[in-house]
């Protein structure tokens, strides 16, 4: 679709979830993604949704991006679990801790699966993958996970590359487009960031709903600039509580 200036509008709509113990980098990798630039410092106790236009497989898509914060686990789902198009299940490869609290995120939402559609893409996020001299979780391990609660599985690093971290965001985008058409050929499937898929698939108008209530949590909106529309790279205009570099 395009505007009166020849300018494209975005056709389809999805909403993002990520999930994971504090500290597990689910606001470095929303920022990443947002801007390309890693954050030095951010509050782990403010939850916000973020909105950004994209092209997805040359296809025009606003993304929402509810970036968590549950100081407690997994003890409030409801608030994003009928509002979710797909969920990104994040834990720190050097923290075991994180990646015990990621598995009580992902029996939630099995347990809670009327909820939402059960085609409703899950994606596991083994994050901090600059750190792998400090593992304390192995790739096999993830994937065991993975395996074991039917969903993909990516090991990345919010402050290395921007491709890398883009590619997960837009792969939940595609599967939450496909979830209805295709979802017996989604299971137990898992990914790791050097097998990345990378199939091209169409867009049609995703499902909107309605976004949390704003006590809940606040809907930033990020903007491109046309000088760097070209590029399709993302201007942080909101994001209280982050330092950026």
């Amino acid at each position: 679709m395009t505007g009166m200036f020849g300018k494209v509008k975005p056709c389809a709509e999805c909403n993002l979830v990520l999930l994971g113990a504090m500290g597990c980098g689910k606001s470095a990798l929303t920022v990443k993604f947002l801007t390309k630039r890693f954050i030095s410092e951010y509050d782990p106790y403010l939850e916000d949704i973020y909105s950004s236009d994209e092209l997805v497989d040359q296809q025009p898509v606003t993304v929402r991006v509810m970036d968590t914060s549950d100081q407690e686990g997994p003890v409030n789902c409801e608030r994003y679990l009928s509002w979710a198009n797909a969920f990104l299940v994040v834990y720190s490869i050097n923290d075991m801790e994180s990646f015990k609290g990621c598995q009580l995120y992902l029996q939630t939402l099995s347990m809670h699966k009327n909820t939402f559609r059960s085609q409703t893409p899950i994606i596991l996020v083994g994050n901090k993958l600059d750190m792998d001299r400090y593992r304390q979780v192995s790739q096999s391990d993830g994937e065991a996970v993975a395996i074991r609660f039917d969903c993909s599985f990516f090991e990345v690093s919010a402050c290395w590359d921007f491709l890398s971290v883009q590619h997960i965001f837009h792969e939940a985008v595609r599967r939450a487009k496909r979830g209805g058409e295709h979802s017996n050929l989604l299971s137990a499937a898992y990914v790791s960031e050097d097998k990345a898929l990378l199939g091209v698939h169409s867009f049609s108008t995703l499902c909107y709903k309605e976004l949390p209530a704003p006590a809940t949590a606040k809907l930033v909106t990020v903007k491109t600039s046309r000088a760097q529309s070209k590029r399709r790279a993302a201007t942080l205009t909101l994001l209280k509580g982050f330092k950026i570099f």
